[in-house]
């Protein structure tokens, strides 16, 4: 089989894997739509692989958004609770700079980044009105395969 070989990050490389990941949060924030709505919605969408959190305005039109992924996280560190947190700082910078002040939440999926990311915008100050769970839930399921003839 051979040795296995354990690739070992010096400081530095440390160091600068973590301030892309910071500059990346603190990012240029560009919104679709200037607009003045005191009022927003944040979808946040979980899966295993990564974390998307959509901002819109009361009707649904999306006016940013972001992912474990569009901050700098590749792989499988995408869907670590560390990036949907990083995530959601964006977001709150971006909810921030388009002065809106009350959120509601809604929030899909099994990852593990559903928790994180709405503590994460929880701690940063906003205004959530609602928290609502929008996993689809099969209530019946599919049909079973008919039964097997030997």
């Amino acid at each position: 089989m051979g040795k296995k070989r354990v690739v070992v990050k010096s400081e530095e490389e440390l160091l600068a894997e973590r301030e892309k990941v910071e500059s990346a949060v603190r990012g240029e924030v560009k919104l679709k739509v200037p607009q003045k709505a005191k009022e927003g919605r944040v979808y946040i969408s979980s899966s295993y692989n990564n974390t998307t959190l959509t901002l819109t305005d009361p009707q649904g039109k999306v006016l940013y958004w972001t992912s474990a992924g569009k901050i700098g996280f590749k792989g499988t560190k995408k869907g670590t609770p560390f990036a949907a947190s990083k995530a959601a700082e964006a977001m709150a910078e971006a909810i921030k700079k388009a002065g809106i002040e009350k959120i509601q939440v809604f929030v899909k999926g099994v990852g593990g980044g559903r928790e994180s990311a709405l503590r994460s915008l929880a701690v940063r100050g906003l205004d959530i009105v609602s928290i609502k769970d929008v996993t689809p839930i099969p209530h019946n399921g599919c049909r079973p395969p008919k039964a097997r003839r030997v």
